[in-house]
């Protein structure tokens, strides 16, 4: 494997010019799970944890398979940039090498450094029994991250959080069926009081994946819990960090899908509440291959939180010059609209939208078209048949800017069409066909 820090540098300007989008999930050209994401020097930052497939020798079939963590960085949402490798099972001194368990993380900053906090099984299980949480530190976000040579003395479980309140004390949670929680000391590797558990939550079911954050006076938990047959993400509430804590509401229902998990995190940035959580998009046969989202999150005036719907369009403002997937779409037409894999072999090729008839349409929120006007625009598109496109905004009955033809062909073809109107500004984008036969489209984007 090459190390290099050319190496990853070239890996991260790749990702950012293949995969670059604010749509569902952000993370396209690998497998991701997990996400906690925080604000360092006005930048976002997403630890995640990362699902591979199991192969010969490297992890159980049918599981979860994670040998190391990556971390990736936006300053818009939009545009993500992947670092590389950050820590690794096989280079930790107490990790046993071929577990394939480093599960969910969490990064801290406190006193120049970062702490970067991972749960995986230790090589001499004699002395320690099942996972426990370890500590890697360094002097940026990005790394290079030093583990520390013994885990947490004390803790057992998994799903590390770190909380640090107003008056600097910080805190540790974690999950193992039930959730815990402890102070941890100045040097956030030790803990600094007695283990408690937060026993006020629901008695049935898993409850993991603790995430902490105070609101207003308001402290709050937020963890997933499975009620019925897979996960859902609930909120409780209190007026200290460790309880005792009021069972309060549901932030996401369960995956519609059957995704047995969810984990996530909660973030502020610029003045806009975020969730950040996981869903098995790239992978909807095999639900222990996950990928990261995020969706917008509110308050009501009590402090309640609303439940977040989630989305394929995802957030942020998409330029109308990178390639724009309609297939991350706001809304579709009633009908003969649909959304399709490029690929069924690697699903990492994304997705396509096809409209198979007549007035069928596709909808994208959230498009800038800047203030220097723009003059044609570029499909990449399929119609055996051939076809008419018609690209409008604000609205399947609003200005229209480009009629496209599209040329009798089964291949993904390339086709550039003048703008008829240029409106700047940022608008919703309406992709409709005008052809009985079906047309299949995967990216639009403005020159």
């Amino acid at each position: 494997m090459i190390k290099s820090k050319l190496w990853y540098q070239l890996v991260a300007l790749v990702f950012v010019s293949a995969a670059a989008s604010a749509q569902n999930p952000f993370i396209t050209d690998q497998f991701t799970a997990d996400p906690t994401a925080r604000v360092f020097n006005g930048r976002v930052y997403v630890y995640p944890s990362h699902d591979i497939r199991a192969t010969p020798g490297h992890g159980r079939a049918g599981w979860f398979v994670m040998e190391d963590y990556h971390v990736f960085s936006s300053a818009n949402l939009t545009d993500w940039t992947d670092h590389g490798v950050i820590v690794t099972q096989n280079k930790v001194p107490w990790v046993k090498p071929n577990s394939y368990s480093m599960w969910a993380p969490d990064c801290i900053y406190r006193n120049g450094k970062y702490y970067f906090y991972f749960p995986t099984t230790p090589k001499d299980t004699t002395v320690i029994k099942g996972f426990t949480i370890g500590v890697a530190v360094a002097d940026k976000p990005t790394g290079p991250f030093v583990p520390q040579p013994l885990p947490i003395k004390g803790v057992r479980g998994i799903d590390p959080n770190v909380f640090i309140d107003k008056d600097g004390q910080a805190y540790l949670y974690w999950s193992q069926g039930e959730i815990f929680g402890a102070k941890l000391k100045e040097n956030m590797l030790e803990l600094a009081s007695e283990v408690k558990t937060l026993g006020e939550l629901p008695t049935k079911g898993l409850k993991e994946g603790p995430y902490v954050f105070e609101r207003q006076g308001t402290y709050y938990l937020t963890y997933p819990h499975v009620a019925n047959k897979t996960e859902r993400l609930e909120y409780a509430t209190s007026t200290s960090p460790l309880g005792p804590f009021t069972v309060k509401g549901v932030i996401m229902d369960e995956s519609p899908t059957g995704c047995w998990t969810n984990h996530h995190s909660l973030l502020e940035f610029k003045n806009q509440w975020y969730l950040f959580y996981h869903h098995n998009d790239l992978s909807p046969n095999f639900d222990k291959n996950r990928s990261v989202r995020i969706d917008s999150l509110s308050f009501a005036p009590d402090g309640s939180i609303r439940k977040v719907q989630p989305t394929l369009r995802g957030v942020g403002l998409t330029d109308a010059k990178q390639k724009i997937q309609l297939d991350r779409y706001s809304r579709l037409s009633p009908s003969g609209a649909s959304i399709a894999f490029l690929d069924t072999a690697n699903k990492f090729q994304g997705w396509k939208t096809v409209l198979a008839t007549n007035q069928s349409w596709v909808q994208y929120n959230g498009v800038s078209f800047g203030k220097q006007a723009l003059k044609t625009v570029t499909m990449r598109v399929a119609a055996a048949a051939g076809a008419t496109v018609h690209i409008r905004i604000d609205g399947a009955t609003g200005p229209m800017l480009a009629q496209v033809i599209v040329p009798k062909g089964s291949q993904w073809q390339e086709i550039k069409a003048p703008l008829s109107a240029y409106k700047p500004g940022t608008h919703t984008l309406v992709v409709a066909s005008k052809t009985d036969t079906p047309v299949e489209i995967d990216w639009v984007r403005f020159e």
